[in-house]
């Protein structure tokens, strides 16, 4: 018996929001599957409200709340039968962050969980990564956002450490990373990820899957070291403007992409990889996942 359901799961981010609805695929005597079925990403950079301001601006929270109601509708269209919309660091930080979730509540019917940066280190690291990892390797998972990065080492396929830093993109933008919140980092994976023999890296968020489309290598195979760090020195040669017109960069992206890069180049750098790969798996389909887990959790007990 084939049953095929559909979730999806709404990242409220500090650089876009995205809708990823998904195919939950049942069949008797096999494992459950999770197949992408629809992407929806809105660049609405909450980030640079509240990382330079404290609060989300009035212009950005009607963009918030006509883009939950606009994925309301696409949700109902696609028969949707649960979803989970989770924020982040910007709604976290913002002093109207819960007004604004209450008024996306009340005007829309969504109601937003705001999590913590450990919480969403934890949801990241329980995404299903068996298909893409070797059980007998060690790796450092990377997923950069525009307010926080989650890092998470896997060792024998298990996660045994996991923490969130407030380095993000569109904070690195803004020049609001301290050297202090570096060293930090540099500190945790000396002591988390150095004691291993041999790292790579795994590396999610739209940056990276955007480098990884552009270098033109098949799924699964890995980008150098020397591949990202000539990439970045590329990018970094070309104005702002010269990245949308010539490397073909959408506007929301083209400002990002460095400093996402430098975030991968340093775990890189100080984990010791010479390797990154990208499975293009990120905090929604992590959500996804824990949507199904507990429903099918729920349901047994």
């Amino acid at each position: 018996m084939l049953s095929i359901k559909k979730y999806a799961a709404i990242d409220i981010g500090s650089n876009a929001v995205r809708l990823l609805i998904s195919n939950i695929i049942e069949q008797k005597g096999r494992p459950v599957q999770f197949k992408k079925n629809s992407l929806v990403r809105v660049p609405i950079r909450l980030g640079a409200d509240v990382f330079v301001k404290g609060k989300i601006s009035k212009e950005n929270t009607q963009r918030i709340l006509d883009t939950m109601l606009a994925f309301k509708l696409l949700m109902k269209s696609h028969k949707v039968v649960k979803y989970k919309a989770c924020a982040t660091s910007a709604m976290r930080e913002s002093t109207n962050g819960k007004q604004i979730v209450d008024l996306v509540l009340e005007q829309s019917g969504i109601s937003i969980d705001v999590i913590g940066g450990e919480e969403e280190a934890a949801i990241i690291a329980a995404t299903d990564l068996n298909s893409y990892i070797d059980p007998n390797k060690t790796y450092l998972y990377v997923d950069v956002g525009g307010g926080s990065t989650e890092f998470t080492v896997f060792d024998q396929g298990k996660s045994v450490a996991s923490k969130s830093f407030k380095i993000g993109t569109v904070r690195l933008l803004n020049d609001m990373v301290k050297n202090e919140a570096w060293q930090e980092l540099r500190e945790w994976i000396a002591s988390n990820a150095l004691g291993f023999d041999k790292i790579s890296v795994i590396g999610s968020g739209g940056n990276i899957n955007k480098i990884f489309k552009i270098s033109g290598k098949s799924m699964g195979k890995p980008l150098s070291y020397f591949y990202m760090s000539s990439y970045y020195n590329k990018l970094q040669s070309y104005s702002y403007e010269e990245r949308i017109t010539e490397l073909d960069l959408n506007q929301d992206r083209a400002d990002v992409i460095i400093p996402a890069m430098r975030i991968y180049l340093s775990a890189m750098k100080w984990s010791g990889a010479k390797n990154i790969y990208v499975p293009k798996i990120g905090l929604a389909d992590g959500v996804i996942k824990s949507i199904y887990f507990d429903t099918v959790s729920s349901n047994t007990q």
